[in-house]
């Protein structure tokens, strides 16, 4: 087939590429020996962006194996990067080896923090271990561990034992199902069921995010949820975590996590792009391997505490990742995140700033701001680097930076001089407690289910926030509740 009847095929396909991209890759693929063939990548590589941008982002591995190779076919170096630098760190196996057979294909120079595990090379060509190019997507999770051993070993400050942390002792499954109080392996296989519909040990439904999209939580029912509460209290709630992180861990808070950020210069606010189906069932069985516990103990404790999610066409989602709405998530998370905070706070003591997490949100505030030598732009790289290298990837359309001239807000606390509630939020709820002594409690309720208590908690954030005024609020709405009527709800 000659360029011009390849391209007289594609240009139709091509304006209507959601229902035939299959077509286009079909068509690429046969005809990659044209010397002309750039030329048909380059006009498809024109329309594959939005295609791309779904395939990676779909639940179906499939699908996501379909965009390493769309990448493959259609994008020049420079674009296929910023696809195939988050392919690569995929769950699923099937999914990383497409993203490497793509990598090794297009032969891409783009720069990424070398693989420390390695010697740097001498010679910095493409793709060499331990060298300044996209071998150093792979660091960290998913690479042969015997050649690495081989390579370099690293001296590493031991963790403490679980036994030191007056963890159960736990040596077989067995011993899994009897800490548990699971009674046999059958009703093992039962709590392990993928899917969340009749007969599975979990239930979905979505809820409205702040920017309205959908957002989906997968519970666990109740037999699960009181294994995965014993796992947390018993077990993950034991273990330490990185000073850094403030979400879900006992005696912190959004509080704690905005207060080493008050009176900067410059904030920095990035988000992490799906936090917990990011974390994969063999990460959670890494960290209690780390620990010390047995493989057969480390897989059971994975398969409690990781979902697998079943397609529309019963196709069953390996690995299992990390439920939004399980008791254990946060906690894992958090444990699986420590050398993520680690590295970050290092980063940021080198630049003279502060960092701390909340869940999926990172801030770093400089007292200072920044100076030519420690750019923001160069900053900003590191970080995307390390998250990348962690496993993670950051979400660019949500990164912000605040300087003192507008409102710095750090989960939800002004932190420009001293920590207080937004000024907004607090003439609202003022108005809301005036409108309650003109027109009566019921007036304000509007479908909440226990008003008086949105009441006292909300006073009781403040209190929490900013004590002084705090306290004078708390007051006021318990006066108001003593005098007024039921709210109807």
């Amino acid at each position: 087939m000659s360029l011009s009847t390849l391209l007289l095929e594609l240009i139709p396909l091509c304006e209507s590429l959601d229902d035939n991209w299959e077509k286009v890759v079909a068509l690429l693929d046969a005809h990659q020996d044209l010397a002309e063939y750039e030329v048909a990548r380059f006009y498809v590589s024109r329309y594959t962006l939005r295609t791309l941008t779904q395939l990676v982002k779909s639940e179906d591995p499939r699908k996501r194996v379909q965009a390493a190779h769309l990448t493959r076919l259609t994008c020049t170096q420079r674009q296929a990067g910023q696809f195939l630098r988050v392919l690569i760190k995929d769950p699923s196996s099937r999914v990383r080896s497409a993203a490497h057979r793509a990598m090794r294909t297009l032969r891409l120079d783009d720069i990424a923090l070398p693989d420390s595990r390695f010697r740097s090379p001498r010679h910095n060509r493409n793709l060499v271990l331990g060298g300044w190019n996209p071998s150093g997507w792979s660091y960290g999770l998913f690479g042969n561990m015997y050649t690495i051993r081989q390579n370099r070993k690293q001296n590493r400050k031991p963790k403490p034992t679980l036994t030191d942390l007056g963890v159960p002792k736990l040596e077989t499954r067995k011993d899994v199902l009897h800490w548990l109080k699971i009674a046999s392996l059958r009703d093992l296989r039962k709590l392990l069921r993928a899917g969340s519909g009749a007969g599975s040990p979990y239930v979905s439904f979505t809820i409205p995010k702040s920017s309205g999209e959908p957002r989906t939580i997968t519970a666990p029912r109740l037999p699960l949820r009181r294994i995965q509460r014993q796992i947390l209290d018993e077990l993950l709630g034991k273990l330490p975590t990185h000073a850094a992180a403030h979400g879900f861990v006992k005696k912190r808070s959004v509080l704690t996590n905005a207060k080493p950020h008050q009176g900067a210069q410059l904030i920095v606010k990035l988000d992490l792009k799906d936090f917990f189906p990011t974390i994969s069932y063999h990460r959670v069985r890494g960290l209690f391997c780390g620990y010390g516990l047995p493989a057969e103990v480390a897989d059971v404790l994975a398969g409690l505490t990781t979902h697998r999610l079943v397609l529309g066409d019963g196709y069953v989602v390996w690995p299992g990742v990390l439920p939004q709405g399980a008791p254990t998530s946060p906690t894992l998370a958090n444990l699986i995140c420590n050398r993520l905070d680690s590295r970050l706070s290092g980063l940021a003591k080198r630049m003279g700033a502060r960092y701390t997490r909340y869940a999926d949100d990172l801030t770093f505030s400089f007292a200072k701001g920044l100076d030519q030598k420690h750019d923001l732009g160069r900053f900003l790289w590191w970080v995307n680097q390390v998250c990348q290298q962690e496993g993670f990837a950051e979400n660019a359309a949500k990164r912000k930076i605040l300087r003192p001239s507008a409102q710095q807000r750090v989960t939800g606390i002004v932190v420009n001089s001293g920590l207080s509630v937004p000024r907004t939020m607090r003439r609202t709820f003022r108005a809301i407690l005036h409108n309650c002594r003109t027109n009566g409690l019921a007036s304000q309720a509007r479908g909440r289910k226990d008003f008086r208590a949105y009441l006292l908690g909300y006073a009781s954030y403040i209190r929490m926030v900013q004590p002084q005024l705090g306290a004078q609020v708390l007051a006021e709405v318990r006066n108001l509740l003593k005098s007024g009527e039921p709210p109807s709800t």
